[in-house]
């Protein structure tokens, strides 16, 4: 991206790839356009911008007049972020959202079982992330709805079916299926500097089924067909295989902190249901988590924790620690 972008740009650029509906896009759109700065070597990105604004106000009047939305299947976010599976037919998506969450998706031995998205919870220490099993992706067929769910993840997780030789080529027919189109999947999660629409989100590789006889076979086999620049975790998502080094990077991935809150009047702060924010936070974004009227009205903070003495005065603009305690002052 181009040099001396503010951090209320970058933020905007963040909110804007997990936007689902076109009113959070233009919003985010406008705000980019607002916060970039104004010179030749941004020309081309604010041209961007500004075709991508014009669109999104000639889409929503269409909403306007036929009553239909844009955007499709849209799934409310919850947890410290969300992990959309991904991956052709009998991957083993299902298996694994009910090896890690406590969702009962129907897990067959026949592609296509997964029908619609399927949402379960993960648990990671004293928070949970948001997964989001979905419907396979062929080289013939990927649903509408599937660009927005990808683009807004924190984290996609590719899976390989080590259990077929079939796997690696319908493996690859999703990668090629992402790559006609303006949703890709990449090392870390970005727009593109010459296309704001050309979407990357940031995904691990997830070979499956090594528990199998042919399995490590068929995994050398994939590395050698298919050189992809992402993490790789191979599993067993039935046996359990690797499933333990999967979820402590899947939390790490998404790079966030808990910020456990506590109330003036009480002795001790609530340590059962922390909030999480992006690493780098201030202390303006938890409150904005906490209340909308912290935003307007926070005079200041007590906060304990690792950068800081115990009980110590902070204003809105703290840089927020893992597991700070906060206590709000209006």
């Amino acid at each position: 991206m181009p040099a001396n972008l503010t951090p209320q740009y970058l933020k905007a650029e963040e909110e804007y790839r997990r936007a689902t509906t076109l009113e959070e896009e233009l919003r985010c759109l406008q705000i980019m356009l607002q916060e970039i700065p104004k010179h030749k070597g941004t020309d081309h990105l604010q041209a961007s911008l500004k075709s991508k604004i014009a669109k999104a106000k000639r889409d929503l009047q269409t909403e306007k007049k036929t009553g239909k939305k844009g955007r499709g299947f849209r799934i409310p976010r919850q947890g410290a972020g969300t992990v959309a599976v991904l991956g052709g037919p009998n991957a083993g998506k299902s298996q694994l959202l009910r090896s890690l969450t406590r969702a009962t998706p129907e897990v067959a031995p026949y592609p296509f079982t997964t029908q619609m998205p399927s949402p379960g919870m993960m648990p990671w220490e004293d928070v949970a992330v948001q997964m989001i099993d979905t419907p396979p992706i062929t080289a013939d067929y990927m649903e509408p709805y599937m660009h927005g769910l990808i683009r807004s993840a924190d984290l996609a997780l590719l899976m390989v079916d080590l259990g077929s030789d079939d796997g690696i080529e319908q493996c690859q027919a999703v990668l090629d299926h992402l790559g006609e189109t303006k949703t890709r999947l990449a090392a870390t999660s970005y727009l593109s500097e010459e296309d704001v629409g050309l979407s990357f989100t940031q995904a691990f590789v997830v070979p499956n089924k090594i528990d199998l006889p042919e399995a490590p076979a068929r995994l050398e086999w994939f590395h050698e067909l298919c050189a992809l620049d992402l993490r790789e975790f191979v599993i067993s998502a039935e046996k359990g295989t690797g499933l333990e080094e999967l979820r402590n990077a899947i939390y790490r991935a998404l790079d966030v902190v808990r910020v456990y809150s506590k109330l003036p009047t009480a002795k001790e702060p609530d340590m059962d249901r922390p909030f999480t924010v992006r690493r780098g936070s201030t202390l303006m974004d938890m409150a904005g988590q906490v209340h909308k009227d912290y935003l307007e009205n926070l005079k200041f903070a007590r906060v304990w924790g690792s950068a800081v003495h115990d009980g110590t005065v902070v204003k809105g603009d703290y840089v927020l620690q893992d597991k700070d305690v906060v206590e709000l002052h209006m």
